[in-house]
């Protein structure tokens, strides 16, 4: 983990990039104009912003750039915040809807525009037939990202776990419906996640197949409950009983015709430990239309499945960014102390949410890990 000191010791900055394809930062008025941004990161699913802007009688956003289509679905946006000179990107997207707020009081007409990252790019045309001949998961991933290179989206594709190349005189693997749906329907068969990680200069981003990157150092720690020390008004956790699953596989052996129940793999293989003691699985499912296929495919929805609900405990709150005195960073680690020793230790941040307006920088997160009680005794301050 990579950070420049706290944000305590230098200023914030947001810039906003807007444009049909090619982002150019915004005129001084249209920042000027800008209320609030809340921006949305998350593990496994497509991230979304917000942007609110002063709607003021015969401004520019009224007169001339709103009807001049240029907050228009479709137009590309781009975020970035800059800390004591370090630009991060938090989010590079595309409007989907807008909204406008009229008002008799004055100051109080607003423009709301809300967007989704690059991937919404990747669901909007859909495939009848397009066939992978001898193709892995991670090749087929690899080639529908490949198409979208023009936005400045680059794959990283981690091979699946368990090998699934069908030779081509058994089977030959189809996709149907968008781009998106195909590569999550992979991400999600292999215990996967799909995401785009923007950065890490403005305009390209780093579209993500693989394990959830639950390895390495962790961010800073979150404090609650400690006095002056903490970071983090209030944490809340919730440990959840019946969200662990074991499931079940059959698989019918071509040869002997004969069903035969699969193993299922241990978790950490995909998901390494972060607490001492993991839930138990107090429910077993069965998981459905595995019989006509392959082991490899079979194997990997039983380990896919069990990741899938692996997670517990998970924990929710809200920091302010300066008191933190970093940027929380979703799909990382985090260390958590104040919480108790059944708590405390390092999660995984499933999602963050960072809200922003004048003098105002806030952040909301998700946190998640299989079990209770830490693994080592202590977390990076």
């Amino acid at each position: 983990m990579a950070d420049n000191g706290p944000i305590t010791t230098g200023p914030i900055h947001l810039t906003l990039m807007m444009g049909p394809q090619l982002a150019v930062p915004v005129a001084q008025e249209v920042a000027d104009s800008l209320l609030s941004v809340q921006v949305t990161v998350a593990s496994g699913q497509r991230s979304g912003f917000q942007l609110a802007f002063d709607l003021a009688k015969g401004s520019l956003i009224s007169n001339s750039l709103l009807p001049g289509g240029y907050f228009d679905p479709k137009t590309r946006v781009i975020i970035t915040m800059t800390v004591q000179g370090t630009p991060t990107v938090l989010m590079d997207g595309v409007i989907i809807r807008q909204e406008v707020g009229i008002s008799n009081q004055p100051g109080q007409s607003t423009l709301t525009v809300t967007g989704e990252d690059l991937t919404v790019l990747m669901d909007l045309d859909e495939r009848a037939a397009v066939p992978y001949p001898a193709m892995s998961p991670a090749a087929r991933v690899q080639a529908i990202i490949a198409q979208y290179a023009q936005y400045g989206i680059r794959p990283m594709v981690i091979p699946e776990l368990i090998p699934q190349t069908p030779m081509p005189t058994q089977r030959v693997d189809f996709q149907k419906g968008t781009d998106l749906a195909y590569i999550n329907q992979l991400a999600q068969a292999n215990g996967y996640a799909f995401y785009l990680d923007p950065g890490p200069v403005p305009g390209q981003s780093r579209a993500y197949w693989g394990p959830e990157v639950r390895l390495g150092e962790p961010q800073h720690a979150l404090n609650v409950n400690m006095d002056g020390l903490s970071t983090v008004d209030q944490l809340t956790f919730a440990f959840d009983g019946t969200a662990r699953e074991q499931p079940e596989a059959r698989i019918q052996l071509p040869a002997t015709r004969v069903s035969s129940v699969l193993p299922v793999p241990e978790v950490s293989v995909l998901r390494p430990q972060l607490a001492r003691r993991p839930a138990p699985a107090l429910k077993k499912t069965v998981i459905g239309d595995t019989a006509k296929k392959d082991s490899g495919q079979g194997i990997a929805e039983t380990l896919a499945k069990a990741a899938e609900s692996a997670d517990a405990v998970t924990g929710s709150g809200q920091l302010d960014v300066v008191r933190y005195g970093y940027l929380l960073r979703a799909r990382e680690l985090v260390g958590v102390r104040g919480a108790g020793i059944t708590y405390d230790g390092r999660y995984y941040v499933k999602s963050v949410t960072h809200n922003l307006q004048r003098g105002s920088y806030t952040q909301n997160f998700t946190l998640a890990r299989e079990g209770l009680i830490a693994l080592e005794p202590t977390v990076v301050p």
